[in-house]
């Protein structure tokens, strides 16, 4: 994406998570609190549970965004937001149906807001 920037991966968050539960020193309960709102798109592999009911939400979130700030939004659309809108923030939740498991893949800025001069002369 050509205004991407500040990308914060959580994969390796997602893995500390699980495992424990797997392991049986974590209570399901622990990780699947996911919100009704979350559960709405899922539908593919979940690592807790393993059943095909996992999706990846994408939400949008920045002062420029007025309303739609804290929106859900297809992948696509903060894409082409981008170009419209100042720096604004967008999250990537991973989200299971069947057993509520949620946890946070991906964050990252998008718009055509100025760049992080922060550390520059």
């Amino acid at each position: 994406m050509w205004s991407q920037r500040k990308v914060v991966d959580c994969g390796f968050l997602k893995r500390a998570v699980v495992e424990p539960q797997r392991s049986g020193r974590t209570s399901p309960g622990a990780v699947c609190d996911a919100q009704p709102y979350l559960l709405r798109a899922a539908r593919h592999l979940c690592p807790r549970c393993e059943k095909e009911n996992v999706t990846n939400e994408t939400y949008v979130y920045g002062d420029s965004l007025k309303s739609q700030s804290g929106a859900a939004k297809i992948a696509s659309q903060p894409v082409e937001m981008a170009h419209d809108y100042d720096e604004f923030r967008v999250y990537v939740v991973e989200v299971c149906q069947g057993c509520s498991w949620n946890h946070l893949t991906a964050s990252f800025v998008l718009g055509n807001g100025p760049p992080d001069l922060v550390g520059r002369p």
